[in-house]
Order: C-alpha cells, then structure tokens, then sequence
C-alpha cells in the first residue's frame, strides 16, 4: 500500500521569505526523488494565495520514509525553512486506497 504524507507550508508575507521557501522547496524536491523507495516528492504553490506551499510525499509503505529521513539534507531543511514560516507545518499521513478493482457502491 503506498504511503503518503501530505505538508501544507504558510510563509510569512514577506517577499523574500516567498522566495526562500519556493527555492528551497524546488532543491528539496530534486534531492528527496532520489531517495530509496521514494515513489514521488512534488511541491506545489497555491493559485490564489503565493504564501500557500504543499509538498506531497508518496513512498512505497510506510517504513520507506526512514531513508528520507535518514538522507543528510533533512538536517539542513528544516532549520533553513521554519523561521521563514507564519505557522508550523501542517502535516497529514495517509495511506492510498486501491483503485485497481471494482467496488460495489450501494
């Protein structure tokens, strides 16, 4: 079953912090998909609101996001991008469901 961890980040309004965050975010992104077992690590910004980032993190199961956090650059990511935050990180784990039958809805 893939496991998905999904970030909503929210920056402080100002510009540079924007900035910061979307690069960071970008580099991040480019070092974590070559994790093992990292199925995909994609960062998106809101259409409507520049502050509003989402990171969506999709490993094979669950245990798999021990070599994301076991990768060196986790150290780093985290003291550069929360000071630049309005708010901590808001983090949500799922698993996906299996799409791949049919299902009798009733």
């Amino acid at each position: 079953m893939v496991y998905t961890i999904v970030c909503h980040l929210y920056t402080r309004p100002d510009k540079d912090c924007i900035a910061k965050v979307k690069n960071k975010l970008i580099e991040a992104a480019r070092v974590y998909r070559r994790d093992k077992e990292t199925l995909a690590w994609e960062v998106m910004q809101d259409v409507n609101d520049e502050r509003r980032f989402t990171i969506v993190e999709r490993f094979e199961r669950e245990e798999s996001q021990k070599y994301h956090l076991e990768n060196p650059y986790w150290k780093t990511f985290d003291p550069y991008v929360t000071p630049l935050l309005e708010k901590p990180i808001e983090l949500s784990r799922h698993e996906e469901l299996d799409t791949s039958k049919d299902v009798e809805v009733l």
